[in-house]
């Protein structure tokens, strides 16, 4: 995929408190490097306030013949707006972090998945 387009996704996901609906955007692929990245480009949790997230992710090979996932979140704020940075720390982050550990689950009783 690497110097193709970027493509869009939308998605729709399982109501909960605090995100219901979600677009996302491939901004890159580099197999190579072992990176990718993607944005999210409307979210209804925003309202107005953010244009968009783009989420860059490094995989960095171990000796144990693993891997580390990096991840960096850059967040496009609209105008002046203002945004909540605990709940992004607190709320996001613990989501993040739960569904990585849902993928590490996964894939150690799926070695060859």
């Amino acid at each position: 995929m690497e110097g193709q387009e970027p493509s869009g996704r939308s998605l729709l996901l399982k109501a909960s408190k605090e995100l219901s609906y979600a677009k996302q955007m491939i901004e890159a692929i580099d197999e190579e490097n072992l990176t990718y990245s993607f944005s999210l480009i409307e979210a209804n949790v925003w309202k107005d306030a953010v244009e968009k997230v783009t989420y860059e992710h490094k995989f960095v090979p171990t000796p144990e013949g693993g891997c580390i996932c990096k991840r960096t979140s850059t967040y496009y704020i609209k105008g002046d707006a203002e945004i909540n940075e605990h709940q992004i720390k607190d709320v996001y982050g613990k989501k993040t972090a739960g569904l990585f550990k849902a993928v590490e689950v996964y894939f150690l009783a799926n070695p060859d998945a």
